[in-house]
């Protein structure tokens, strides 16, 4: 009797259950149903490529139409919509277009369908990139506020409106990147809002860069300036275009993430040789400064550490090798105040297996030769370190962390140089002897290099969690050295570097060396700090990764982390933390985007809106990535629950079916 009230219940509020009324009146009487997808007009341009990017990286469910190719759909209203079970359905929750006209006339007819269909089901449009003019709800003559010109540099301002409505998660002024002086990067129009027009996005003149446009009931987000995904501008703002245009309530989920691996941690790292320009020990520097003191932290080091975890309120993942610490000690007195400090304040952090050794444990090196290759046995065949060998380094430090009461989750691990794991040129392939002692430890996460490997993949049963190389070298502890490096690898054999980067065509040559007194602050903090803000605007959670020797002797790490995490502050608002994940829970992402993009992609979700009420239906086993308004509620089987998690204003999570359920229902607030 219960459940049947409660069904009822639902169907009233629905409305599937109405008094009777006559025929012609009865579509009235019927909410539509509206599924979560956006359909995207494409039209080439890097403006809606970048929208396409967020809805991609967000997990929202889109339809492209690419309006310039032969034998595309014709946009009409069979097109936009039809009826299911009687009632009428929109096809699309949102629209992104290139422009407010993107058939090229307001009098052509699908220009026409389009309109009369967002009018019909109240569906949202963004004008990915326009000018300032009347039509899109602007004045753009001088008096008014009227400008147009590069942005670069330029301050903007989120308006009053914009915090209270789609873009509340951000706080302070939007600066628009300013990367090179000499190259002009985004361009746009200004212009005072007329009627029916609310800015968001406010430029220096007081003319309005970004706003909602409300007229013949219809409404569009009308942007006048131009943007790619890469820039920091579009990606602090996409996030707010997305709530807009699908109303809050959509698939999919974004977070901000920031995640950093200190890698050797009890290990000594090798220090780059500026008179020879390489590393002692690597096997392209016969010739290298083997006087060269070693770099490894002090206890100074990690009371610093500490203290500065308090003070930005981040914990750092120490990655640690506790052989290589033991074999330090052993040869340096028989006492390691390091270690005594670190694990004193053990809990501070969280720890990481990175090997005992940290021994290379994909094929055995010919060091002979450079570069190095693998040897072979004399059938031709590859020799591989043993399973039993690397199970032996990976239980290894699991047994030490034991006996020293480090909080160590044996799930995780990060090899050695990532190795084990295919190595381009020399070793095509994982070790064979990789996944079986993986299983043999427990280890379900294992860390690879993004910059090689940027996608999840399995290893065995476990899978890898690609971690982003940031560019503070692990054999430098001085700024100097850090330059010295930088200058051999980014500047011509003209200007006295490597040539790397003449050769190589994912990198550029800087026009000039640095300065070493001078170039670390100036030109390489900026710009490394510029990169890893980017990741985390960009909802990615894959871990960032250096090494103990930045914490050290000149602690070259700590200027860049401050960039980033006070750069951010600056902008976002509280509502909107970073989110700092342990390894594994950054694994179980990425795992779950997998599942999840996979199930879009073969067709098998099904999401629709009627009313107050969400419907998701997802493949058994696969989670969703639902976000929704406060207040919103999910269906439980006897009464509801507050659904997901705050943040940025809106609740979100990853969801399934509830207990004897075939979907998952959310109640949306009033």
């Amino acid at each position: 009797m219960g459940r049947t009230r409660l069904a009822l219940t639902a169907l009233m509020a629905a409305g599937l259950l109405t008094t009777a009324v006559p025929a012609a009146n009865a579509a009235a009487t019927v909410a539509p149903r509206i599924d979560l997808k956006v359909l995207v007009l494409d039209d080439g341009g890097s403006a809606v490529g970048a929208i396409v990017a967020e809805l991609k990286n967000t997990g929202v469910p889109y339809q492209t139409v690419e309006l310039a190719a032969q034998g595309r759909p014709v946009i009409n209203a069979a097109f936009l919509s039809d009826t299911v079970g009687g009632r009428p359905r929109a096809k699309f929750q949102g629209v992104v277009a290139p422009n407010e006209i993107p058939f090229g006339s307001a009098d052509a007819p699908e220009q026409a369908a389009l309109a009369t269909y967002e009018k019909t089901f109240g569906i949202r449009q963004v004008d990915a990139y326009t000018w300032a003019h009347p039509e899109v709800g602007i004045d753009y003559t001088d008096q008014n506020g009227g400008w147009s010109g590069v942005l670069d540099g330029v301050k903007s301002q989120v308006t009053a409106a914009g915090k209270a409505g789609p873009f509340g998660y951000l706080d302070g002024p939007l600066t628009f990147e300013d990367n090179d002086p000499a190259v002009p990067e985004s361009y746009g129009y200004a212009g005072h809002p007329r009627d029916g027009f609310t800015s968001y996005l406010d430029a220096p003149t007081g003319g309005t860069l970004l706003g909602q446009y409300a007229h013949d009931g219809r409404s569009e987000l009308v942007v006048t300036f131009a943007y790619n995904q890469y820039q920091e501008q579009f990606q602090a703002l996409a996030k707010g275009m997305v709530e807009w245009v699908t109303q809050g309530v959509h698939l999919g989920q974004s977070r901000n993430y920031f995640t950093v691996h200190v890698d050797d941690v009890f290990a000594p790292d090798s220090r780059w040789d500026s008179v020879h320009n390489c590393t002692p020990g690597d096997f392209d520097c016969p010739d290298g400064g083997a006087t060269n003191p070693d770099i490894r932290m002090t206890a100074a080091d990690a009371v610093y550490a500490a203290q500065w975890e308090q003070a930005n309120g981040f914990t750092l993942d120490m990655v640690f090798n506790a052989g290589a610490g033991e074999e330090w000690k052993s040869e340096n007195g028989g006492t390691d105040a390091l270690a005594t400090q670190l694990l004193a304040d053990k809990t501070k952090y969280r720890w990481v297996n990175h090997t005992y050794t940290h021994e290379f444990l994909g094929c055995v090196q010919d060091n002979t030769v450079v570069p190095w290759q693998c040897k072979k046995n004399a059938d031709g065949s590859t020799q591989w370190m043993s399973r039993a060998d690397i199970s032996a380094q990976i239980s290894q430090n699991n047994t030490w962390a034991a006996q020293k009461g480090l909080p160590v989750d044996k799930s995780e691990l990060v090899t050695g140089e990532h190795s084990g794991m295919r190595v381009l040129p020399q070793q095509p392939d994982d070790n064979p002897n990789l996944a079986g002692a993986l299983a043999d430890n427990g280890v379900k996460w294992t860390g690879s290099d993004a910059s090689r490997e940027p996608d999840q993949r399995a290893v065995g049963a476990a899978q890898t969690v690609p971690r982003h190389p940031m560019n503070v070298y692990y054999n430098v502890g001085k700024a100097a050295e850090m330059t010295d490096e930088y200058n051999w690898l980014y500047t011509s054999k003209a200007d006295g570097g490597s040539g790397v980067c003449e050769n190589n065509p994912a990198s550029t040559c800087m026009t000039a060396p640095l300065d070493t007194a001078t170039g670390y602050q100036s030109y390489i903090v900026p710009r490394e700090a510029r990169t890893a803000l980017s990741h985390v605007l960009w909802n990615d959670p894959r871990p960032h990764y250096v090494h103990q020797s930045n914490l050290a002797e000149e602690r070259i790490l700590y200027p860049v982390l401050d960039k980033v995490l006070g750069d951010y502050k600056a902008l976002y608002a509280d509502s909107a933390p970073i989110v700092n994940l342990r390894e594994k829970d950054a694994g179980t992402e990425l795992s779950r985007r997998a599942s999840w993009d996979k199930a879009l992609a073969s067709g098998s979700v099904t999401a629709y809106r009627i009313g107050d009420t969400v419907t998701v239906q997802a493949p058994k086993g696969v989670a969703a990535p639902i976000t929704a308004p406060e207040g919103t509620r999910k269906q439980l089987l006897l009464g509801t629950t507050a659904f997901g998690t705050p943040y940025a204003g809106q609740r979100s999570d990853w969801s399934s079916p509830e207990l004897l359920q075939s979907a998952i229902t959310l109640k949306l607030p009033a």
